[in-house]
């Protein structure tokens, strides 16, 4: 078991950081990472994500997560898993934080249908576009676009799932344009692992969201406990929780049932990735880079029985008719969105307009691409409303 607080050999260390593409004055009394968790906390994207739907949207109920408490909740399970691994706790909090800055207003159906208008211009990724964000699109400061944040960061927010590069596409033909774009001017090693800290907050994602689907799907009345029985994981949670505590209330028995799964797969990961450790014994982050797989990961066990709870999800919730109804419907208002400000330009905003280079122009796609893709889903609905005079409620 790995020591409280110990600084592991592999971590990502702030003194040895590889810098930020524009040098400047750094802080004197904070650390790289942490200055770059700072700069991502001020940004205008991360206050958007307050008003961008996770699953549900916005105005069906105040209670349900949106991407910016997602995001605060995968921070707090990944500086756990950080701190217990002896891992830099203010780089994993910072890509945490960060890792949702390119999804569009209405969650994946906003996503797929953005994707879908920009096929003809190189397509939409999320997370390109989150890299797009914090290299480009984020203007607030004086001398540079984007937050300057430092290579470490860069690269576990391109990288967070694992190498974009392998034997099969060296060239990066299969690659989003935002990202063969970046690499023309900083090399993010695109064919390797990211550091430690990535592969943690990758890890976190997955737990906050699965866990939190399934508290926002009961409680959204889209399927019940008794449906979970069977499946891996959820169904011993509340068996456990329901043997202990025989007259418990609904949202109690919902709660520590959670909260439970939420520390079992934790634990898993921090036992696993002790296992590889313990077999791989890297010596410092390029090792781990380098390692041809995960250092930071779930057991076998653990990774069948999450396959298990995301068919649940995918069949009970996210394939819902209601929810089916509402997302066809978002991907509409994305889609004439963006066709309408394609055609005519001349109707985005006056500081969009200024960088547009016609209708239906290549430049001109990726800028309404961006426009709408920071867009919030109030701000979405009620630029449909003014263009289009809908009855946008969803």
């Amino acid at each position: 078991m790995f020591a409280h607080r110990r600084r592991a050999a592999f971590a990502s260390r702030p003194e040895e950081s590889r810098g930020r593409r524009y040098r400047e004055p750094e802080s004197s009394n904070r650390t790289v990472f942490q200055r770059d968790r700072d700069r991502i906390v001020h940004s205008t994207a991360f206050r958007r994500l307050k008003h961008k739907t996770q699953v549900f949207v916005y105005h069906e109920g105040d209670h349900y997560r949106t991407r910016l408490t997602h995001s605060i909740e995968v921070a707090q399970i990944a500086r756990s898993i950080a701190r217990t691994l002896g891992l830099d706790e203010d780089l994993t909090e910072a890509l945490a934080l960060a890792h949702d800055f390119g999804h569009t207003a209405f969650g994946h159906a906003g996503e797929e249908a953005l994707d879908r208008a920009m096929a003809p211009y190189g397509g939409f990724d999320h997370n390109a576009q989150t890299l797009r964000v914090v290299t480009k699109l984020e203007q607030r400061y004086a001398e540079f676009d984007g937050l300057n944040l430092t290579w470490e960061t860069l690269e576990g927010l391109v990288k967070h799932n694992g190498p974009l590069l392998g034997a099969a596409d060296p060239e990066r033909s299969g690659l989003p344009a935002a990202i063969i774009e970046y690499a023309e001017v900083e090399d993010l090693e695109l064919h390797l692992w990211p550091g430690p800290e990535a592969q943690v907050a990758a890890l976190a994602d997955d737990i906050a969201y699965n866990n939190h689907d399934i508290d926002d799907g009961l409680h959204a009345g889209l399927f019940d406990l008794d449906d979970a029985a069977e499946v891996p994981l959820i169904g011993e949670m509340v068996s456990a929780v329901r043997q202990r505590y025989h007259d418990l209330a609904r949202d109690r028995l919902i709660h520590e049932s959670i909260r439970r799964m939420i520390d079992r797969m934790v634990g898993d990961v921090i036992e696993e990735t002790g296992r590889r450790v313990e077999a791989r014994a890297p010596r410092n982050v390029e090792d781990v880079r380098r390692l041809g797989e995960p250092l930071v990961a779930f057991s076998p066990a653990m990774v069948e029985a999450n396959r298990g709870v995301k068919t649940f999800l995918h069949t009970q919730m996210y394939d819902h008719y209601k929810l089916n109804r509402s997302h066809a419907k978002a991907r509409r208002i994305v889609t004439e969105l963006f066709d309408f400000l394609l055609a005519d330009p001349d109707c985005l905003p006056t500081e969009w307009r200024a960088r547009a280079e016609g209708p239906r122009n290549p430049e001109t796609a990726r800028l309404v691409a961006d426009y709408i893709a920071g867009m919030t889903d109030a701000f979405a609905l009620n630029e449909a409303r003014r263009l289009f005079e809908w009855d946008t409620g969803i």
